[in-house]
């Protein structure tokens, strides 16, 4: 049986070597004569398949004439081993060969990211010792709590929307959108509000403030209706796209034990029992 394995799977890499060479001279990217994508998948994909469907019946006759069984129930049994075998050598080599590039891709990832950091930290570096002699500690305090009171005025509400900055009448106008959007806890009073904020802030009469806000919930809507539709149709593409994966790779299975069994039975030294 070992020997079927053997020979099955050197065969299936010979085939497939000569399938990927005979695909590469269809390209011809300097005169622009090259086979779509589609064709060239839809090729190749039949290459694989006849490849592996031929290597799997050689397979099962070399392993089913070097054991010297007389019974065609026997050598059928002698190809369904080197199938599952093939098979399983086969997820496992596709399992390492996914392993080591997610590892490769990590490891890139790593690196760059290093050079990254070791790249900001020396941006940083060279920052903080040109701050540190052109700045003195008031000033820095004086800055940081000049952008501490800004962001709470920005964050201030509630207030009369003609005394409030710029600043803290966007920021209550995002948040009460915001809510609206949600729909959670959105009265009367918050739509009024909101109303004589957008008015104040955008020099807006109060049916013109509202009218911009039904606008603006409207659009809203309306792109998150469409996020959500087309991740839903993403959805049932990918849904879709492995289903078909499963039964083509399920129908490939099949027909590579049917192809090592009738090898297998064609390898029986003896008419035997069927």
């Amino acid at each position: 049986m070992l020997a079927g394995v053997v020979v099955a799977l050197a065969a299936g890499l010979t085939l497939n070597l000569l399938g990927l060479g005979i695909g590469a001279t269809t390209i011809d990217a300097a005169a622009r004569d090259t086979p779509d994508a589609g064709s060239l998948g839809i090729g190749a994909a039949a290459w694989v398949l006849v490849a592996n469907l031929l290597a799997l019946a050689l397979g099962g006759y070399v392993a089913a004439t070097l054991s010297g069984v007389a019974v065609r129930l026997d050598a059928a049994l002698h190809g369904l081993a080197v199938w599952g075998t093939c098979a399983l050598l086969s997820v496992a080599l596709l399992g390492n060969v996914a392993v080591g590039l997610a590892f490769s891709a990590a490891r890139g990832a790593s690196n760059l990211l290093g050079g990254v950091a070791s790249g900001v930290g020396s941006i940083a570096s060279a920052a903080g010792r040109e701050a540190s002699e052109r700045t003195d500690t008031g000033s820095l305090q004086a800055g940081a709590q000049s952008a501490l009171r800004r962001i709470q005025d920005a964050m201030a509400s509630g207030g009369d929307p003609a005394r409030m900055t710029p600043d803290q009448r966007k920021a209550e106008i995002g948040s009460l959108l915001a809510r609206r959007l949600a729909a959670t806890n959105f009265g009367q009073a918050e739509r009024d509000r909101l109303t004589q904020l957008a008015a104040t802030e955008f020099g807006l009469t109060q049916p013109e403030a509202e009218a911009r806000i039904r606008q603006v919930e409207q659009q809203a809507q309306q792109a998150l209706a469409e996020a959500e539709q087309r991740a839903r149709q993403v959805a049932d593409a990918s849904a879709q796209a492995a289903s078909v994966a499963a039964f083509t790779g399920f129908l490939a299975l099949l027909l590579g034990a049917a192809a090592a069994v009738t090898g297998a039975r064609r390898g029986t030294r003896g008419t035997g029992v069927a």
